[in-house]
């Protein structure tokens, strides 16, 4: 992930990968039969940790404000956490046409999100007109963008960025949901 994120997917050799690994470079094609199916593994691996926190979000007993809330808090504390996971994602993964082969993937990001909607419309405390996959496409979206913000050279200085990246994105969601 390093090598990619620090030389980009097709600036990357089997050879550097294998050398940031501290692996020999036969030993790298024993477990991966291409650079492309490291970077697949990159993908599956760290979305379905991500998918499963959302998941952990969406099942947790609290109004669906907080949820939305706790969504936006992973995604983007994930760059604090790991930039060159972000970096990789952002520059390599979601501009692959491999991206296609992950869809059903993808789609159950915005399919948790769009839950998350629907159930502070059943109870009352989103606006039941919002169209909530829209709604779902859009707060997601909108989080994605500031990551791609942060990878294409607008860094957060600190936590406290972070934080307030966090606060606007929920609390614009939040206004644009609630009655």
């Amino acid at each position: 992930m390093r090598v990619f994120a620090r030389t980009g997917y097709h600036g990357s050799r089997v050879g550097d990968i294998a050398e940031e690994a501290g692996v020999a470079h036969g030993l790298l094609y024993h477990y991966f039969a291409s650079k492309e199916e490291v970077l697949q593994t990159i993908f599956r691996e760290n979305w379905g940790e991500l998918i499963e926190r959302f998941r952990a979000v969406e099942a947790a007993e609290e109004p669906a404000a907080e949820k939305l809330e706790g969504v936006a808090k992973i995604l983007l504390r994930t760059w604090r956490n790991d930039p060159d996971l972000v970096t990789v994602m952002v520059r390599e993964v979601a501009r692959s046409p491999q991206l296609q082969t992950q869809v059903v993937e993808v789609r159950e990001a915005f399919a948790i999100v769009q839950r998350i909607v629907e159930q502070g419309q059943r109870d009352g405390d989103f606006r039941p007109e919002v169209d909530a996959r829209l709604a779902s496409w859009l707060l997601y979206g909108g989080l994605e963008e500031v990551l791609t913000g942060w990878v294409l050279g607008g860094l957060p200085a600190d936590d406290r960025e972070v934080a307030r990246a966090e606060r606007t994105a929920i609390d614009l969601a939040l206004r644009g949901l609630s009655d």
